[in-house]
């Protein structure tokens, strides 16, 4: 049979949107003759809905909206479509997570997700009543099971540690299933899409059935889905993938073998730049804006951003905004005018020492003579807040700060001045990678200028700073970073394993506990890194403990 892999990209909410895009997707799978089309996990309703679970309107919607989306698919080509729909126990939670298998107008088969992840950026156990039934059923000759994402999560071949008792996957597979359809939504985060791929193959290899895998496309709020979907044969060969971070649809042939087979990123840099101009589109026009606005400072991070958002939303649809003070060197406001003209993008410059200087005064005589310091420094990061946020309601543009995952961590960053924004594209990128994505965007020609890349990182906030006069080198930092954030290991863990110096480890952990307050107020960050700041990681703000 052939098997169309329908990879989408869903809006939460657009009932109608999201059928409609369904539909398009199916009437395409039907003119490539395929016998049975396989579309995400809550692709009717999108993914992930979060509390608009708990409201009942919301869950008649999906319901409606499944039984009018069978009556406008393709009559002779049944469909597999993730909706969330009543529980129908007697006890625990109101909503499941379901796969409906529809055929000829009708749902044929209903399968509620069993495994509900609780972990990171996921609290499906918060919203759904597990299913207990496998969804196994035959299709022109062939035994198929329905599962959801996590439901082949729990492979005890390929996990040291599993989560779950079950394992659906196994179980149907045990039970006669020759073909596993997996609906998901799997965010991305770095090394995920070559994880995912090694984590199927095993599983086809191991239990001798095809695995078809079809993943969601887009950004929703802080998450981004790569899509990668992708089918394995029997024997764990790889049949049919589709392109990472974009619409597709290809065809899995369980019976000719004929490969159809989409190019991924070719390198981890691309795969995450290509992630963060998808977030950031999908988050501007979901969002319901048309225009972004970026503070351009002639630094590294600001430069990234603008060329981020010109191939998010196109150049004609930025503005970048130079703010000079009275510690700019010539050459930062040189930088961003050159960035602004290789992108193409609208440049303008308002200069803040002369609003900088009425400050002074004004609180000149309130500080009672108290020396200068941060103080000053984060006044003139405020002022330019102002003016950008000023600018964003003035033209209903999306302000786009700027701040990185390094800086973010020790609370290198100033609340309600660069924290400013509406989504904070690159803050769970760290500095080292900053510098990476900065050199793909240029590529094929420098976009970014040189200088950006050259020259020592500063706030340019007093005479002749430097980042790294307050915080360690960041080739240093971002190894505690990811020690105590991605890999959770305690001070000497890390400082066994990294050869660090004890105190400088713990003082970088004592800067990332007492950041959490300002974190806390930041826009929301496209999350790229296996664990970002934001709905994945839960830290209190008060709080005594230290490592």
């Amino acid at each position: 049979m052939k098997i169309a892999l329908a990879q989408i990209d869903t809006t939460i909410g657009d009932f109608e949107g999201n059928v409609d895009r369904i539909v398009r997707f199916a009437q395409r799978a039907r003119e490539r003759r395929a016998d049975l089309v396989v579309f995400p996990e809550l692709a009717v309703c999108g993914y992930p809905p979060r509390d608009l679970v708990e409201k009942p309107e919301f869950i008649r919607h999906s319901e409606q909206e499944l039984e009018r989306l069978a009556g406008l698919l393709p009559p002779a080509l049944p469909a597999v479509v993730g909706y969330v729909r009543r529980s129908r126990a007697r006890e625990g939670k109101p909503v499941a997570d379901v796969a409906a298998l529809v055929r000829g107008g009708k749902v044929e088969l209903d399968y509620a997700k069993i495994l509900l992840p609780f972990y990171d950026v996921f609290d499906e156990s918060r919203y759904f009543e597990p299913g207990n039934s496998l969804g196994l059923f035959d299709f022109e000759k062939t035994r198929l099971a329905l599962t959801i994402c996590e439901d082949i999560w729990n492979d005890k071949n390929f996990w040291k540690k599993r989560l779950y008792s079950r394992d659906p996957a196994a179980e149907s597979a045990a039970s006669g299933a020759q073909i596993i359809l997996n609906i998901a939504s799997s965010p991305f985060s770095t090394d995920k899409i070559a994880m995912r791929r090694d984590m199927l193959q095993a599983f086809a290899r191991e239990h001798h059935v095809a695995v078809v895998y079809v993943n969601q496309v887009g950004g929703n709020d802080q998450l981004v889905f790569d899509g990668s979907s992708m089918a394995f044969n029997a024997q764990g060969e790889l049949c049919a993938r589709a392109k990472s971070f974009e619409e597709d649809l290809v065809i899995f042939d369980t019976e000719s073998g004929e490969s159809e087979i989409h190019e991924g990123p070719a390198s981890e840099a691309e795969a995450v730049y290509q992630a963060l101009v998808l977030g950031t589109r999908d988050y501007v026009a979901k969002c319901g804006f048309e225009k972004v606005i970026v503070g351009l400072s002639g630094g590294i991070d600001s430069s990234l951003v603008a060329t981020l958002a010109a191939d998010a939303v196109g150049p004609a649809n930025v503005l970048g905004v130079g703010m000079p003070g009275p510690y700019s060197s010539s050459g930062s406001l040189r930088d961003a005018e050159a960035l602004a003209s290789n992108l193409e993008v609208d440049f303008r410059v308002i200069p803040i020492t002369q609003i900088f200087e009425c400050y002074l005064q004004r609180l000149d005589p309130a500080f009672e003579g108290k020396p200068r310091d941060v103080t000053e420094e984060n006044i003139q990061a405020r002022i330019r807040g102002n003016i950008l946020m000023a600018l964003s309601n003035k033209f209903g543009a999306l302000l786009l700060s700027t701040g990185n995952k390094s800086e973010l961590a020790v609370g290198y960053c100033t609340l309600y001045g660069d924290m400013a924004g509406g989504l904070a594209v690159i803050a769970d990128v760290p500095k080292t990678l900053v510098y990476q994505l900065a050199r793909y965007a240029n590529r094929a020609e420098e976009r970014i200028p040189q200088a950006c890349l050259e020259k020592a990182p500063s706030a340019e906030l007093r005479l002749n700073q430097t980042d790294q006069d307050t915080l360690p080198p960041y080739e240093i930092l971002d190894v505690i970073l990811r020690a105590y954030i991605e890999e959770n290991l305690s001070a000497q863990e890390m400082i066994d394993k990294y050869k660090l110096d004890p105190e400088l480890v713990r003082d970088t952990l004592r800067r990332v506990n007492g950041a959490e307050y300002k974190r806390q107020q930041a826009a929301p960050a496209l999350k790229v890194t296996a664990k970002a700041f934001g709905m994945g990681r839960r830290y209190p703000i008060a709080q005594k403990f230290l490592e």
